[in-house]
């Protein structure tokens, strides 16, 4: 049978996952999707389409989608819910997975690497984490939650965006930037998003595709000419002052970029047209993953190593690492490694150092 995809839903309280939801299973276009609530909240899909006081845990719905809310583990959740599809006792094409406002979507995410049965009946397709504009600025700066959830994002949406104005938009879509580069940024009215933006994004696949914004890497070209890897010098502007992003030089009407780049959660890039040394690579990634784990939210990275015709691709959530060997290498291309981290309070200088000494 084939793998079931999988859509992990995260954001802030009032982000608008709830509207999405609804309209997702309103809308569902002749999908059958079972949608795993993983808190008993105040913020549960409506009680007119599930009641809160059952001791049923999955509710049929009349469109044939199923509901149910996780009192225990998730794990046992997808693992029965996978069951009963196998007995036919349930039919759905896919699972949306909402996790609480404040919850991490790292462990969220693990659930479907370290559980063979999990990993046997699953995809995981993408993690979607939806962002209100209009508290966003404040929800970012005091929720550390709410920064993880960003950083864990394959796509973003920004919701409420037109309770702002586009200076404070375009200074948000900035800061979510600095912190996520991998995630495309779409701002959607009141949770209203098309499902092709939604189901089958493949953002977690291992790809031989980096989804990094061209113009981010581009803002690390043109303003330091080397991108032979010695990224270490600390230009990703962690102190407003050192700031030559034109955008970041006029105060917009008090919305100054320049607190953004004091977010715990960060990302940067490590290129380079030297072939990676497969053994000190492993090595080095290894030693990092061990260290800093639990704050390496997601890595990624399409790799030229040393000993193969064919580009590496890696990926990682905290501590999980895997990688694949990719498609070959085309003789015209410039074959060169590129690299992602996002993480909090990652030490970059030594990441880069050390990626650094790991090339051949």
């Amino acid at each position: 049978m084939s793998l079931i995809p999988a859509t992990i839903l995260t954001g802030f309280l009032g982000s608008g996952k709830t509207t999405l939801l609804k309209r997702v299973l309103a809308e569902a276009h002749g999908q059958k999707i079972a949608v795993i609530e993983n808190e008993f909240g105040e913020e549960n899909i409506d009680s007119d389409i599930l009641v809160s006081d059952t001791n049923e845990q999955i509710i049929q719905m009349s469109n044939g989608c199923i509901c149910c809310t996780i009192r225990e583990d998730l794990r046992a959740t997808l693992r029965d819910l996978a069951e009963k599809k196998r007995k036919g006792e349930l039919d759905f094409e896919r699972v949306v997975i909402e996790t609480t406002g404040v919850a991490d979507p790292g462990p969220v995410a693990q659930t479907f690497f370290m559980d063979d049965e999990v990993a046997e009946s699953y995809l995981l397709d993408s993690i979607l984490t939806l962002v209100d504009a209009k508290h966003a600025e404040n929800q970012l700066t005091d929720r550390q939650e709410a920064r993880r959830q960003v950083g864990f994002a394959d796509q973003i949406f920004i919701s409420k965006s037109d309770l702002v104005s586009a200076e404070a938009l375009d200074s948000l879509m900035h800061r979510l930037k600095h912190m996520n580069p991998r995630a495309p940024q779409r701002a959607v009215h009141f949770g209203e998003v098309a499902l092709k933006e939604v189901f089958d994004l493949r953002g977690f696949n291992l790809n031989a595709k980096l989804d990094i914004d061209p113009d981010f890497l581009k803002e690390d070209d043109h303003d330091h000419a080397h991108d032979h890897g010695h990224e270490h010098h600390d230009h990703d502007h962690e102190h407003g002052e050192h700031c030559n992003h034109p955008s970041h030089q006029h105060d917009h009407g008090g919305h100054g970029h320049h607190h953004h780049h004091d977010d715990d959660v960060k990302s940067f890039v490590f290129k380079s047209e030297r072939a990676f040394d497969p053994a000190k690579l492993e090595d080095f990634l290894g030693a990092v993953v061990n260290v800093y784990g639990p704050k390496m939210l997601r890595y990624k990275g399409v790799l030229f190593m040393k000993g193969t015709e064919r580009k590496v691709i890696f990926q990682g959530v905290h501590q999980l690492m895997g990688s694949d060997l990719g498609p070959a290498w085309a003789t015209d291309e410039v074959r060169n490694s590129k690299m992602v981290f996002i993480g909090i309070d990652l030490p970059k200088d030594i990441l880069l150092q050390g990626l650094e000494q790991s090339l051949v």
